[in-house]
C-alpha cells in the first residue's frame, strides 16, 4: 500500500506564507496522482490542488487559484503546495492524497490519505 505522510503546517497571520510537503512510499512515485485536500469541523472534505504524474498538468479550487501552488519532485517522491497570501478562510487540516488510476477532484478516486496538518490563519 502506498502511504503519505504531510508536514509543514503550522500557525501564520493572515497575508503570510506556508509550504506543505508530502513524502510518499510504498509505490511508484511517478505511477500516482497527487491531490491535496482539506477540512475543518462539521464541513466536508474539500478538495485543494491535484497535479498529474508527469507534473504536467494541475488543477485548483477557484478560492486559491493565484495564490497556492502544487508542485512534485519524483526524485524525492514528494509533492508540495505552496500556499502565499493566506486567508483565515484557508484555516483547516490539509490532506495529501493519491491516486492511481484517476486525475481529478473526488475524494473518491484517492487510495491512500496521509494524517493530515494543522494551517491555522489568524486575523
Amino acid at each position: 500500500q502506498v502511504k503519505v505522510v504531510e508536514s509543514g503546517g503550522g500557525l501564520v497571520q493572515a497575508g503570510g506564507s506556508l509550504r506543505l510537503s508530502c513524502v510518499a512510499s510504498g509505490g511508484t512515485f511517478s505511477t500516482l496522482n497527487m491531490g491535496w485536500f482539506r477540512q475543518v469541523p462539521g464541513k466536508e472534505r474539500e478538495f485543494v490542488a491535484v497535479i498529474s504524474r508527469s507534473g504536467d498538468t494541475t488543477d485548483y479550487l477557484d478560492s486559491v487559484k493565484g495564490r497556492f501552488t502544487i508542485s512534485r519532485d519524483n526524485a524525492k517522491n514528494t509533492v508540495y503546495l505552496q500556499m502565499d497570501s493566506l486567508k483565515p478562510e484557508d484555516t483547516a487540516v490539509y490532506f495529501c492524497a493519491s491516486s492511481m488510476p484517476y486525475y481529478g477532484s473526488f475524494g473518491r478516486y484517492y487510495d491512500s490519505w496521509g494524517q493530515g496538518t494543522q494551517v491555522t490563519v489568524s486575523s
